[in-house]
């Protein structure tokens, strides 16, 4: 007979993305406690019983960065052995794109402090969280092109070229104009908006994320 001992625990994680100053970052917490007292991480921790993966991954960035009420969608689960100095414990992962000014992280539970960090600049993660942070960055890359994610980052309309702009970021790469603009047409994302008459500006069109796009996409988060 198993004992209850034996059984591996669960966590869950998020991995939060946003744009700041035209680079992409990601929300870290320094952690407080054993086991790997002061380096950084990504914010989550374990769930409590009678609690759903994703009620306990919002309680756990609530505590630990004080950000809340964010769209999560679900990255996928890291169960590899030793993974976890504490025991055999295997990590729900789930991950976020949010405008940089919709939250100011700050350090709760059992963070020391909470801040975003430059992709190209991090320090060394704890746990296996350098592999589920590459997992959420090519997942986001996969995702562009399909769905409406980067809406999250973009005002209500903006122009193609503003569009590009976001997208070669988020990318990290430069993209051809001529392509992206048939790639991101073709992929029915988007829906022209006409201007007033009034606007100075009509000779560049202008867009935005189509709304049905958007409810279906979130729907499946």
């Amino acid at each position: 007979m198993v004992t209850d001992d034996h059984r591996p625990m669960v966590t869950v994680d998020v991995v939060m993305f946003t744009l700041r100053e035209d680079d992409l970052q990601v929300l870290l917490v320094q952690r407080r406690h054993p086991p790997f007292a002061g380096m950084w991480a990504i914010p989550g921790g374990f769930v409590d019983m009678g609690e759903s993966l994703e009620d306990a991954a919002r309680r756990e960035l609530e505590e630990e960065t004080g950000v809340r009420s964010v769209p999560l969608e679900q990255l996928g689960a890291f169960g590899d052995p030793g993974r976890d100095p504490r025991g055999r414990v295997i990590t729900v992962a789930y991950f976020a794109l949010i405008p940089p000014d919709r939250v100011q992280p700050r350090a709760g539970d059992d963070a020391a402090e909470a801040r975003w960090w430059s992709l190209r600049a991090l320090p060394p993660l704890a746990f296996d969280h350098d592999r589920i942070l590459h997992c959420a960055r090519k997942r986001l890359r996969r995702e562009l092109m399909s769905t409406p994610i980067a809406s999250e980052l973009l005002p209500e309309t903006f122009s193609l070229d503003t569009l590009q702009r976001v997208y070669e970021t988020l990318l990290g790469e430069k993209l051809d104009r001529r392509e992206f603009r048939r790639r991101i047409l073709a992929a029915g994302l988007l829906q022209e908006v006409r201007p007033s008459q009034r606007s100075e500006s009509r000779s560049v069109r202008h867009y935005r994320f189509r709304e049905d796009t958007i409810a279906e996409w979130r729907a499946q988060c």
